[in-house]
């Protein structure tokens, strides 16, 4: 995707499915698992879900759902843009501090003039040879010294002009023999401000005489454009007069499509939480058509009544033979308080004292 993807209108189906994917990706990477969407789903589910995300995530929504239905834009960009900063705090994102690269300073080339004069250039090599000899190192004593004597020696040069007792004829020989040797030699540089300046003045001459031509053009040219979009401002104007009403029919069709969209989407939306209670309320009918479906079939069922049948022919079973035992021990008992009973009789007839030995004591 590139950076402008999001923000100009190319494919609105392509976008908000691009825009669906990329916050769904965006909110699990915030830690927060989120169901990719897929191509055929409602959108305005989709688009509740995002945004109540984007709430958890203590962001602002001002704005209506309806705005990233179209898959770009402001809100778009905004949702998105905070999907990814949450995404960076989650996963601990920071950024580094930048790095700038280091400039090596280039030394400075002090370029000579090739217009000076050889002389110049003869005393400048002198003066080079000097220093070279002193080891490239300067005194400055040493300097005003010789700034003294050079001084002084122009004072006396000069008072010797004054005082001077050459020839003529000699000078004048002197003259033609050092003539070659003060010649100015001028070196053509492409560099060189002089050049520069010549070309400026050279192009400067060939716009002017260019513009002298193509203004009678230019002139012409515009004074056709002129009339030109006079002409379109009065049949634009006599268009708007001729189609007002048909514009102010259009602003109200307008008008009254925008407010059925509001009402459509909002019916959608409240249509697809419908949905959402119908889907639980089923689920709640056939748990319990499934319970009952089973209570039914355990109350048909014959098993059960054979079960008790059973049961109660086994206490019966049980009764008699309890019965049975109770009379063998009432009868076992009734012997033992029998042979109690004539023991008891045997051991008082046994214990009878004679009345004679009681008369004697």
């Amino acid at each position: 995707l590139n950076r402008h993807y999001f923000a100009l209108p190319t494919n609105p189906g392509e976008q908000f499915f691009m825009f669906s994917t990329l916050a769904a990706w965006l909110i699990t990477k915030a830690g927060h698992p989120f169901e990719q969407p897929q191509e055929y789903d409602d959108p305005n589910a989709i688009i509740s879900n995002v945004l109540s995300e984007l709430r958890s995530f203590g962001r602002p929504v001002d704005f209506p759902p309806s705005k990233l239905k179209a898959g770009y834009g402001e809100q778009a960009c905004y949702v998105l843009d905070c999907l990814a900063e949450e995404a960076l705090k989650y996963t601990g994102f920071s950024w580094k501090r930048p790095a700038y690269p280091t400039e090596e300073l280039e030394e400075e080339e002090i370029t000579e003039d090739d217009a000076e004069l050889i002389l110049n250039k003869l005393e400048e090599d002198v003066v080079e040879e000097e220093s070279d000899n002193e080891e490239n190192f300067i005194d400055l004593n040493v300097l005003k010294a010789q700034t003294y004597r050079s001084d002084v020696n122009d004072s006396a040069k000069q008072e010797e002009i004054l005082q001077s007792t050459t020839d003529a004829a000699e000078w004048n020989l002197e003259v033609e023999r050092v003539l070659p040797q003060l010649k100015v030699t001028v070196r053509t540089d492409n560099k060189d401000w002089r050049i520069h300046v010549d070309q400026m003045h050279q192009h400067k001459d060939g716009i002017e005489s260019s513009l002298r031509e193509t203004r009678g053009y230019l002139d012409k040219l515009h004074n056709e454009i002129s009339r030109t979009l006079e002409k379109i401002n009065s049949r634009e104007k006599y268009i708007n007069n001729q189609l007002d009403h048909l514009v102010q029919e259009y602003r109200s069709a307008q008008a009254l499509l925008s407010e059925a969209k509001e009402k459509y989407q909002e019916g959608s939306g409240g249509v697809t939480e419908r949905i959402r209670v119908l889907s639980e309320i089923t689920e709640v009918l056939e748990r319990v058509k499934q319970e009952t479906e089973e209570k039914g079939s355990s109350m048909t069922d014959g098993a059960p009544l054979v079960k008790i049948k059973q049961a109660l022919t086994k206490l019966k079973q049980e009764t008699i033979q309890m019965d049975i035992q109770i009379g063998v021990m009432e009868h076992t008992l009734l012997q033992s308080k029998l042979k109690e009973k004539s023991n008891m009789t045997r051991d008082m007839h046994a214990t009878m004292i004679p009345e004679a030995t009681v008369d004697a004591y």
